[in-house]
C-alpha cells in the first residue's frame, strides 16, 4: 500500500478496532516498564478507558453510510454497528465486574486478553470476507481459552478450560472444514462475491456439497452458541471459570457467536440455490435448525430443574436462551434483526448483573449454590430486590426488558405465512417451565433462612448492577428507547448490501 493509499484511507471506519489495537499493544508495553510493585489495577483502568472510547467512536459512526474497505473484506454497515454497541456495553461492564474480582484484579493479562478477545468480536461484527471472519472467531476463541483457566492453581478453572479448549478446537475444525467447501465451490472467499455464485444456483452434482458445507459450518458455529447437542461443555465451564469470565462467555461471546451465524448463513446460504428443488439451501435444511432450537429450549430449561449451583442453572439458562434466539433466526420474519438484537441486548444486561451478585454471595458465604442465597432479603433487601429483577427478567416476566425480548420472537414465529406454530409453542411451554427453577431461586432468597452475614458489594459491582437494574427495567417499560435507534438504522438494506 503506498503513502498516497494510507493517507487517503478512510481510518476513521476502522475508528473502534484500531482503538482497541492500540489498547493491547499499549498494556503489553506498560506491562513489560512497570515496576513490579505497581499496582496492576491500573492496566485494567487504562484498558476500561479504551473500550469507553471505542463505544464512543462507534456512536459517531452511525450517522456514516455503508463502506467497504480492504478489498472488500471489511464492511461498515448499520449491522456491525447496532452489534458492536452491544458487545461494547457488556465488556465495559464485565471489566468493571473484573476490577472488584480480587482473584484477577491484579492479574495484567486478563485486561490484555479480554480485549484481545473482545477485539475478535469487533472484526467478526464487521467481516464480509471468510479469512477475516476466521481471524476474528480465532482472536475471541483462543483469548477465551486463557480467559477461563488464568486461576491456573484452581482445579476447576483448570479443569474448565481443558474442555473448553478440547471442545473449542473440534468446533473450529468442523467450521473450517464447512467453510472450505463454501470457498472451493465458488473460487473466492469474499461473503459478497459467494452469495452472488451460489444465487445463480449450483450444479446438481454439487448440491450435496453445498448441503454437507451447511450442516458443517452449523455444527461447528452451534458449539460457540452451545445449543443442543453441542451444549455438554457450558455447565462445566460457566462453573469452572472465574465469574467475570463466565460473564464473558455468557453474553460477549454468545453474542458473537450468533453475529457470525447471521453473517455467514444469511449471506451464503439463504440465497444459495438448489436447482432441483428451487429452493435455498438454507430453506430446505432450516427444519435442521429448528430441531435444534426445540431441543435447546427443552433440555436447557428440563435439565435446569434438577440443578443446585446457581452458575450452572444459569448456564442451563443460556442454553435455553440460545433456542429462544435461534427461533428468531430460523422464522427468518422482518423482524428477524431487530428481535435477535433487542434480545441479546437484554440478555447481557440480566445476565452480567445476576452474575454480579453471584459472584459476590460465593466470595462471602463461600459457595455459590442455591443455599448460599438463603434468607438474602433479611441481610440485603435492596440486593435480594435486585437479584429478583434480574431473575424475572430471565424468566420473561412483564414489565422487564426479558419480556419484550421473548414477546418479540414469540410474534415474529407467527408472521410468516407459514408459521412457526410448533416452535412458538415450545417456547411458550419451556417459558412456564423456566419459571419452576426461577422462582426456586427466589424461594430460597425470601423464603429460607440462612447466613445472617451481609453481603457487601464493591463500588464498581454496585455500579454494575445498578446499570443492569435500572437498564432491565426501563427497556421493559419502554423498549422504544432502544427500538427507535434500531429504526433509523436501515440494517436490512445495509446487511444484504453488494
Amino acid at each position: 500500500m503506498t503513502w498516497k493509499a494510507l493517507s487517503e484511507f478512510q481510518w476513521g471506519t476502522m475508528g473502534p478496532e484500531i482503538i482497541l489495537v492500540a489498547a493491547v499493544l499499549l498494556l503489553l508495553t506498560l506491562e513489560l516498564l512497570l515496576p513490579k510493585n505497581t499496582n496492576r489495577k491500573v492496566l485494567g483502568w487504562i484498558g476500561l478507558l479504551s473500550i469507553v472510547a471505542s463505544l464512543i467512536w462507534t456512536f459517531t459512526l452511525y450517522s456514516h453510510g455503508p463502506t467497504s474497505l480492504l478489498a472488500g473484506s471489511f464492511k461498515l454497515d448499520s449491522f456491525g454497528l447496532l452489534f458492536k454497541t452491544v458487545l461494547l456495553i457488556g465488556a465495559i461492564l464485565i471489566l468493571l465486574l473484573a476490577l472488584g474480582d480480587q482473584t484477577i484484579a491484579e492479574r495484567s493479562e486478563y485486561y490484555t486478553l479480554f480485549i484481545t478477545a473482545l477485539l475478535g468480536t469487533m472484526y467478526m461484527a464487521s467481516s464480509s470476507d471468510l479469512i477475516t471472519l476466521f481471524v476474528g472467531l480465532e482472536l475471541l476463541s483462543i483469548s477465551s481459552y486463557i480467559l477461563v483457566g488464568i486461576q491456573k492453581r484452581r482445579e476447576g478453572s483448570s479443569e474448565a478450560a481443558l474442555k473448553y479448549v478440547i471442545n473449542g478446537g473440534i468446533s473450529t475444525a468442523i467450521t473450517l472444514f464447512g467453510l472450505s467447501y463454501t470457498y472451493g465451490l465458488t473460487g473466492t472467499t469474499n461473503i459478497t462475491e459467494m452469495n452472488m455464485v451460489l444465487s445463480q444456483g449450483v450444479a446438481s452434482s454439487n448440491e450435496f456439497l453445498l448441503i454437507l458445507a451447511f450442516v458443517l459450518v452449523f455444527v461447528g458455529l452451534s458449539f460457540k452458541l452451545a445449543s443442543v447437542p453441542f451444549h455438554m461443555w457450558a455447565p462445566d465451564v460457566y462453573e469452572g471459570a472465574p465469574t467475570p469470565v463466565t460473564a464473558f462467555l455468557a453474553t460477549v461471546s454468545k453474542t458473537g457467536g450468533f453475529i457470525i451465524v447471521l453473517r455467514v448463513f444469511l449471506s451464503i446460504f439463504a440465497g444459495a440455490l438448489l436447482m432441483k428443488e428451487q429452493k435455498s439451501v438454507f430453506e430446505v435444511l432450516s427444519p435442521v435448525i429448528a430441531v435444534l432450537a426445540a431441543l435447546s429450549m427443552i433440555l436447557g430449561n428440563t435439565i435446569a430443574l434438577k440443578q443446585n449451583n446457581l452458575k450452572r442453572i444459569l448456564a442451563y439458562s443460556g442454553i435455553a436462551h440460545g433456542g429462544y434466539v435461534l427461533v428468531a433466526f430460523v422464522s427468518i420474519s422482518p423482524f428477524m434483526f431487530e428481535s435477535i438484537w433487542f434480545y441479546l441486548l437484554a440478555y447481557t444486561f440480566m445476565t452480567i448483573g445476576i452474575l454480579t451478585i453471584v459472584y459476590n454471595v460465593q466470595q462471602q458465604r463461600g459457595s455459590d449454590s442455591l443455599a448460599s442465597f438463603a434468607g438474602l432479603v433479611k441481610t440485603n433487601p435492596i440486593l435480594s430486590v435486585a437479584l429478583t429483577i434480574f431473575v424475572l427478567s430471565l424468566a420473561g416476566i412483564p414489565l422487564t426488558s426479558g419480556f419484550i425480548g421473548k414477546l418479540n420472537i414469540f410474534m415474529g414465529a407467527f408472521v410468516q405465512v407459514k408459521g412457526n406454530y410448533v416452535l412458538g409453542g415450545i417456547l411458550l411451554l419451556t417459558t412456564v417451565v423456566s419459571y419452576f427453577y426461577y422462582f426456586g431461586i427466589l424461594q430460597n432468597v425470601f423464603f429460607r433462612s440462612g447466613e445472617e452475614r451481609k453481603v457487601v458489594l464493591p463500588k464498581t459491582h454496585l455500579f454494575v448492577v445498578l446499570v443492569c437494574v435500572v437498564l432491565t427495567i426501563v427497556l421493559g417499560i419502554k423498549p422504544s428507547l432502544a427500538l427507535d435507534v434500531f429504526h433509523k438504522l436501515n440494517i436490512v438494506k445495509d446487511f444484504f448490501m453488494a
